[in-house]
């Protein structure tokens, strides 16, 4: 089995009978050696006292005026918004607990970035036996948002993190960032299209985000008398990201399911349908209710997906048997924000899992 994305706290876990990951102290050391929580010079004997507190116990309760001793401001929001995540994950008992629990209850609590964190663990765990590069990198947009561009016909996903650095600081830190302002030229780092002549080179660099994925559909050719030819792409980024949401639901849900990119909705009796990200969920509701969308709009929409339920029987009975259509779009910026939860709260199931 390949080692990847080391730093996702993986290793610091354990898995409980189900599959799932147990929080352990290791875990939220981790947590607390992240920048948000990282002392600085000017920290307080206050902030000095509790950091180091939580390093020798994670798990110890912390007084209310513990907390408020903390002279800088934004460092007790980080402690207090840390500490409401940690309690959150001990009552849960587990990563994957806590995660549905927190989308279904409807009230998110905690920033973006502490749902990244455990995404990342999660999958992590889903994809241990796994040694596709091209799999485990489409996991990543679970978890990173990701820049979309078009090169030589193809659509490729690149980490944005990665790229708006690399196009701040041509990958030199605060060194390029003097040099750009000093308007002297960076040097010009590829990030390289993940193929299978470099896949191997994936898993040491996966903590890099690196590798670009390509997210070109299949072509398809009319050969008219209602014969279709189809170039397929054998090793096609929207294939991978498929077989990601696959697991993906199967882990959560215990429920399998087949997912297929599509490239349009060709369905009189279209039932159901769930967005993977606020574009695509909104485009989709338009395009339900049969409201006019604007061809720029249309535009952005990089992919459709069919998923289909390999036993009818666990949909709600008013949809069993029928596909529910899955829409991926790209922002008016060029950026997608994949939101996996979106397929644990809202495919139609015949009762809550």
């Amino acid at each position: 089995m390949q080692d990847f994305w080391p730093s996702s706290g993986y290793s610091q876990l354990q898995r409980n009978p189900r599959g799932w990951l147990v929080p352990t102290d290791d875990y939220l050391r981790l947590l607390l050696g992240r920048p948000e929580l990282a002392l600085l010079p000017e920290s307080c004997a206050a902030e000095h006292a509790l950091h180091e507190a939580l390093l020798a116990a994670p798990s110890r309760p912390v007084a209310a005026p513990e907390l408020q001793a903390v002279k800088d401001d934004d460092a007790r929001e980080s402690y207090s918004l840390f500490l409401r995540f940690r309690d959150g994950l001990l009552d849960a008992g587990t990563l994957e607990a806590y995660y549905l629990h927190l989308f279904r209850s409807g009230s998110i609590s905690i920033p973006p970035l502490f749902i990244d964190l455990i995404t990342q663990a999660i999958l992590r765990n889903v994809f241990d036996d796994v040694n596709d590069a091209y799999e485990v990198r489409a996991a990543e947009m679970l978890f990173r948002s990701q820049r979309i561009s078009t090169q030589d016909g193809q659509v490729l996903a690149g980490d944005r993190e990665v790229i708006d650095m690399l196009n701040e600081t041509g990958g030199l830190g605060d060194i390029g960032r003097f040099l750009a302002d000093a308007k002297v030229p960076l040097r010009s780092i590829d990030m390289q299209v993940l193929t299978d002549d470099n896949a191997t080179d994936y898993w040491q660099a996966s903590d890099r985000h690196n590798f670009l994925l390509d997210l070109t559909h299949e072509i398809s050719n009319d050969l008219s008398h209602g014969l279709v030819f189809t170039m397929t792409r054998a090793r096609s980024g929207l294939k991978a990201l498929a077989r990601v949401l696959e697991r993906w639901v199967q882990h959560f849900l215990g429920i399998a399911v087949s997912i297929k990119p599509l490239q349009k909705i060709d369905d009189e009796a279209w039932r159901w349908h769930v967005g993977l990200d606020v574009e695509a969920t909104a485009l989709l509701n338009d395009l339900y209710e049969g409201r006019e969308v604007e061809p720029a709009r249309m535009q952005r929409l990089l992919s459709l997906f069919r998923l289909d339920f390999a036993d009818p029987q666990e949909m709600r009975a008013d949809v069993a048997g029928k596909p529910v259509y899955l829409g991926l779009m790209m922002n008016a910026d060029g950026v997608v924000r994949l939101k996996p939860q979106n397929l644990l709260v809202n495919l139609p199931l015949q009762s809550p899992v």
